[in-house]
């Protein structure tokens, strides 16, 4: 496989994630797939819907059912022994069932449902914790960030995911993210002098995480 994009310990990939984790290792899993909530837009919280993707795929239960918790299977029982996924409400209980839960809490909410505003997402964790048995720190993430605008539908806030990364991830450790989107996850595991895999299926996902990179990179030079 050739990276789209390759430095310092962050590669991304550009292609299917059930074809590119066969040639790939990594320690941790740490991913923010699709919500599976199709076109159920509108409402103050559209911004933070997963509803306007721009790619090869439908963002529908059907898609998480049939490619993201089979891959989430995967990681967690091929590639890595931590998995931590952010799976969104709408189609939760297509997956596994988690070792813990905890949840991003946002009080202003993320969104409306039909029952009212939505003020958290649900972090589902799965398999090995570094720290078990020698701390008890929280599951859970008061978020009051608002993400970055980059040219993705969903950009993970980055402080959050930096937390999440750090909860689960050692220094050194590679973490992989299969569904990468704009970077979030590499960037986050980069800060905390971690290596990094992205896949992405649509190119043009690829072509921001890269970028997000690249200007990264280049701060970092003129700082020196």
């Amino acid at each position: 496989m050739k990276p789209y994009y390759e430095h310092a310990g962050i590669t991304i990939y550009h292609g299917d994630c059930r074809d590119a984790l066969a040639y790939l290792e990594a320690d941790r899993t740490i991913t923010d797939p699709p919500y599976g909530v199709g076109d159920m837009g509108g409402g103050i919280g559209h911004d933070y819907k997963k509803t306007d993707y721009k790619a090869c795929w439908i963002d529908s239960p059907g898609y998480v059912q049939s490619v993201v918790t089979p891959t989430i299977w995967r990681c967690l029982q091929d590639i890595t022994p931590t998995v931590v996924v952010t799976p969104g409400t709408r189609c939760c209980c297509f997956y596994p069932q988690p070792d813990d839960v905890g949840c991003f809490f946002a009080p202003a909410a993320t969104g409306i449902g039909r029952f009212g505003f939505q003020n958290c997402q649900p972090i589902f964790y799965y398999g090995e914790y570094k720290n078990a048995g020698k701390s008890a720190l929280r599951t859970s993430f008061v978020l009051t960030e608002r993400s970055e605008v980059n040219g993705h539908p969903c950009p993970k806030p980055y402080k959050a995911w930096k937390w999440l990364v750090n909860r689960v991830a050692l220094p050194g450790e590679t973490v992989l993210d299969p569904f990468c989107g704009s970077g979030t996850t590499l960037i986050a595991a980069k800060s905390l002098g971690m290596k990094a895999i992205g896949i992405e299926i649509e190119e043009k996902y690829c072509e921001i995480a890269a970028k997000r990179l690249s200007q990264e990179v280049l701060q970092f030079e003129s700082d020196g």
